[in-house]
């Protein structure tokens, strides 16, 4: 049997079977890397970026390692975002179909004690930290009889803050257990966290696969007034038959561009973290439907999202820091598809704007809109009275 099949790589008949019936035959290189270790019980390490397959690979192994008959739950899998724990949960929901094992979801913004209870009867809970350590802080859910630990996007959690809730939850769970930890990179304070939650893990890296590898962004920058701001927004929309998804620095702000876009005949919706779960599932299905193709979203509600048909990103805020900057052009041009990346920048924005485009090899494109880029670094003082340099 080919070694590159799901078979020889060690997953039995039945779930090879059930990815078999999704037309997933063949797989990917993290999988391929991944499953004999994750599989035989080792904790793991893996660099892989979203989009390249990596939940299969955690998804996989606690369907093969979990039994009906083992406690709930038996295996934790933690993630930065909902919409990531939702992702995830339907992947789970698949594979572990098999074995009739029960997944529960665990996030804000839906009822407490209705979700506590699903997750206690559930073998495989999927989780953000905030709510799951609420959860478990106020006896609602037991985690003494986890085996299996997943830290998906890691690197996501600690740019979100969310290390110190992370750090509480590991420490109520049993030391002998498997984790496999995922994250986009593992340098740093992420390495610094994997080697602490892990035991002479088995470390792999893997890229895109080629089917799913990056496209070609062009970025752009356009120099915007205020008064005009809006109506800029809307020329840039106009014509275009793709999704597009704006980024806007607040909550209220998101709100107050969707109303201001309707007024002008554009379809739109906002998401953000003050709206309820069933309000955000319904917006991102709409907008991957394309029944509504502008999407204005905060940064910390785009985290996680994976929508291949994403044509254009718009700043319509621009980010303050490259890696803003990344984290928000990566929602396009994925899939080895092409995207346009736009950033709006006001007369007082362009110092910041501009040291974002020359760090990120950007600048002749920034200077083509008529902007000059800054040389100097630029020392600022934050809200909390800290120094801060570009």
């Amino acid at each position: 049997m080919s070694e590159q099949s799901f078979r020889g790589l060690g997953v039995s008949a039945p779930i090879a079977d059930a990815l078999a019936a999704r037309s997933i035959r063949q797989p990917f290189r993290i999988q391929s890397l991944v499953l004999p270790d994750a599989l035989a019980g080792l904790d793991v390490l893996a660099k892989s970026p979203t989009g390249s397959g990596k939940t299969l690979a955690f998804a996989v192994p606690i369907a093969e390692r979990v039994e009906p008959r083992d406690g709930k739950p038996s295996a934790l899998v933690l993630v930065p975002t909902r919409e990531l724990a939702q992702q995830v949960t339907d992947e789970l929901v698949s594979v572990g179909k098999p074995k009739g094992l029960r997944v529960a979801s665990v996030y804000g913004g839906v009822p407490l004690r209705s979700q506590a209870a699903k997750a206690r009867e559930a073998h495989v809970v999927v989780a953000t930290p905030g709510r799951l350590e609420d959860l478990a802080r106020r006896g609602m859910i037991e985690l003494g009889r986890i085996r299996i630990l997943v830290l998906d996007e890691a690197d996501r959690m600690l740019d979100m803050g969310f290390k110190p809730q992370v750090d509480r939850i590991v420490r109520r769970l049993p030391w002998n257990r498997q984790t496999m930890f995922f994250s986009a990179t593992l340098d740093g304070e992420v390495g610094v966290l994997a080697r602490a939650y892990t035991s002479s893990p088995s470390r792999f890296e893997a890229e895109l696969p080629a089917d799913r590898a990056r496209g070609e962004i062009e970025h752009r920058f356009v120099p915007v007034q205020q008064s005009t701001k809006v109506e800029t927004l809307v020329e840039h929309l106009e014509g275009k038959t793709g999704l597009t998804l704006v980024f806007v620095r607040t909550k209220r702000g998101a709100d107050r561009l969707v109303e201001r876009l309707r007024r002008h005949g554009v379809k739109a919706e906002a998401l953000h973290g003050d709206m309820s779960q069933s309000l955000r599932r319904r917006a991102l299905d709409r907008f991957e439907r394309g029944t509504v193709p502008v999407l204005v979203a905060t940064d910390v509600a785009a985290r996680g999202l994976d929508i291949e048909d994403v044509e254009h990103v718009i700043n319509y805020d621009p980010p303050d820091e490259s890696k803003g900057y990344l984290h928000r052009t990566g929602r396009t041009g994925r899939a080895g598809r092409s995207g346009v990346a736009v950033t709006f920048v006001l007369p007082e924005q362009q110092a910041v704007a501009s040291r974002v485009a020359a760090r990120l090899g950007h600048r002749e494109q920034f200077e083509d809109a008529g902007m000059k880029t800054a040389r100097a670094r630029l020392v600022y003082t934050s809200r909390r009275g800290r120094r801060s340099k570009w």
